[in-house]
């Protein structure tokens, strides 16, 4: 598993966790079965999508599972470097407004569609996208996550 395991990686995937579950009242990952698979690894290989930016006012990617990385065709590395916004086509300015407002109201929206951009320019839509706060273990603001299952590829002009 790409650099997951450590004591701070093992915490964002709790925070990951523990924040969805909170929020949404069920849990993101099934870990019936599991045994001794820690939480980061079961977050890591879910799949369905998940990825998390941080608190900057840009915010950067801090985490992408197996999943995110393969649809958006960067290793852990690249991922973790890149601006959130660096993975997705502009929104209009009232789509981004409600998005923001429904996010702040209720500290997450379960509907979010839009196009996401990979880094070899391949573009996608993304369908029914779940956007969430995240806060850690004393309640601070830790960033956003998303998670989603549904997508279509779609050409050059289609949206």
């Amino acid at each position: 598993m790409e650099r997951l395991g450590n004591g701070a990686s093992e915490r964002h995937a709790k925070i990951i966790l523990d924040s969805y579950n909170r929020l949404l009242g069920k849990p993101l990952v099934d870990s019936e079965g599991a045994g001794g698979t820690s939480e980061a690894e079961l977050l890591f290989e879910a799949p369905i999508v998940v990825l998390s930016h941080g608190t900057q006012a840009d915010p950067v990617l801090n985490f992408g599972n197996r999943a995110a990385l393969g649809l958006w065709e960067m290793d852990w590395d690249a991922f973790t470097q890149i601006e959130s916004r660096h993975t997705a086509e502009p929104m209009i300015q009232a789509e981004r407004q409600r998005f923001l407002e429904a996010v702040e109201k209720q500290g997450y929206i379960d509907d979010y569609n839009g196009i996401r951009i990979s880094s070899s320019g391949r573009r996608f839509r993304i369908e029914q996208a779940v956007v969430w706060n995240l806060h850690d273990e004393d309640g601070n603001y830790y960033g956003q996550a998303a998670t989603f299952k549904n997508y279509t590829f779609v050409q050059e002009g289609e949206s």
